[in-house]
């Protein structure tokens, strides 16, 4: 009779262990690393504020480039006193630049009156004329170089755009698989419950036939409620996985939300050894491809169009005014040498500081500028290469202790099985299966860990290179 109790608990036994690490599937929906990045780039606030970013730069560039809108000005005054009509004058005006040094303007003033100003010609005068720099602000000036930094502005915000995502997919794939092992170790738990919780039922109804002792019993009891321990410790760092991960998701009328109940992580790919890239490639492509060197560089480029700037003050301001005349509304017919000896107006505007400190301050400001941003950018360059040295590192190793600890899995399931059919024929005790079983546990726990830890590694790689892949 004990014999044959032995043999169908044995045999109880061996099904349940075949069943160990099986989930119940039913009512559950896959949640794949790539279906949830993609709902984080298209619906997490970070992705708009990138975007908002874009279009910031689109409208300062406008801005700049509203420097060299063409500009209607006009102004009119009278004056009348007892009587006597003193003046009537007009005077509307086209003001053109052009995008160079020299701006145009077109205009005509009219003048009536007694006491009229003997500068202005009386009744209509017109005239066509172009102001230039002859030497400050010839190169460039405050407008032209404000456009200019517009424009890079435009592509250090796309630079930066693309950190901000690399960044945030990086935390995203992080809390996703952090996730996933958290969802995967509190099933490993749960399926140990129900073994042992039938194992205990199993011993106690076997100690009720008087063919187990009360210490087995108590030792089965004592299994289950240390499992029940680890599982609540599983579910509480469940919980807090998933509310890590809902700050990732998003709906597109921009609300958050908590996952479902309902969605279940992708742990085959968890548990997926994937092809680490060539890190040579990645390294040397850092000074090229890497958001952050490109962004540095740009910040290098508005830079030293502020410099050439202030190097163009160091010059004096010397700058021509001429107009062509016209006695009526624009009446230049038969325009020849004679007629522009006779009927223009000219003017110079000269401007020479005497001691150029206030140029020369802030002309080395600019140079120190550019050297501390040469020297970030050289710094960013290096570490960026570390990085990406220290996770390829970090990957390999961990595909090594994932490796061991996956063969010590198999090594401690099989003493656990052949534990168990010792137990069957009377050579062993149950305290022997449950610590077996223990050390089964823990080395699945630590598998898990691992697993996670190798999927970070990976993408972290990918993340410090700034690669396509990772954006």
């Amino acid at each position: 009779m004990t014999r044959m109790l032995f043999k169908n608990i044995s045999v109880t036994l061996l099904v349940l262990w075949t069943c160990r690490g099986v989930a119940s599937a039913q009512d559950k929906q896959l949640l794949t690393e790539e279906t949830f990045v993609q709902q984080v780039k298209q619906y997490h606030p970070v992705v708009k504020q990138g975007d908002l970013l874009t279009q910031k730069a689109e409208a300062d560039l406008l801005t700049a480039r509203g420097a060299f809108d063409p500009v209607l000005d006009a102004a009119t005054s009278a004056k009348t006193l007892d009587g006597v009509d003193y003046y009537q004058y007009t005077n509307p005006e086209l003001k053109i630049p052009t995008g160079t040094p020299i701006n145009l303007k077109a205009g005509y003033e009219k003048s009536n009156g007694q006491y009229i100003n003997p500068e202005r010609t009386k009744g209509v005068a017109s005239y066509i004329g172009i102001e230039i720099p002859l030497l400050n602000g010839l190169l460039t000036d405050k407008k032209r170089t404000a456009l200019r930094q517009a424009g890079i502005y435009r592509q250090l915000n796309t630079q930066e755009r693309l950190l901000m995502i690399n960044d945030l997919l990086f935390d995203a794939r992080s809390a996703y698989w952090e996730w996933a092992g958290a969802w995967y170790l509190y099933r490993v738990y749960t399926n140990y419950i129900e073994i042992a919780d039938k194992r205990t039922m199993l011993i106690s109804l076997s100690f009720k036939h008087g063919d187990r002792a009360m210490a087995d019993t108590m030792e089965a009891r004592a299994q289950l409620q240390n499992i029940k321990l680890m599982q609540a410790g599983a579910l509480a760092e469940l919980n807090k996985k998933i509310v890590d991960l809902s700050a990732f998701l998003w709906t597109a009328d921009e609300t958050p939300y908590l996952l479902p109940e309902s969605f279940v992580p992708d742990t085959l790919a968890l548990a997926t050894i994937q092809p680490l890239p060539d890190t040579a490639v990645l390294v040397a492509g850092v000074g090229n491809a890497h958001p952050a060197v490109q962004a540095a560089r740009y910040k290098l480029g508005i830079l030293e169009a502020e410099r050439k700037l202030k190097r163009q003050n160091f010059l004096p301001v010397v700058n021509l005014q001429a107009n062509l005349l016209s006695k009526d509304y624009y009446q230049y017919k038969n325009v020849s040498w004679p007629y522009l000896e006779n009927n223009y107006k000219l003017g110079f505007n000269v401007k020479l500081p005497l001691l150029w400190r206030q140029e020369r301050g802030e002309y080395k400001n600019v140079l120190i500028k550019i050297r501390d941003n040469n020297l970030e950018l050289q710094k960013k360059q290096w570490d960026l290469q570390n990085k990406i040295r220290k996770y390829y590192t970090e990957t390999v190793q961990l595909q090594h202790q994932l490796q061991a600890a996956r063969e010590m899995n198999s090594a401690y399931t099989f003493l656990l099985k052949n534990e168990e059919l010792k137990f069957t024929q009377g050579e062993s005790s149950l305290f022997l299966i449950n610590a077996r079983e223990n050390k089964i546990l823990e080395i699945q726990q630590k598998v898990i860990e691992l697993q996670v830890k190798y999927r970070k590694a990976t993408y972290a790689i990918q993340w410090a290179a700034g690669s396509p892949a990772a954006q």
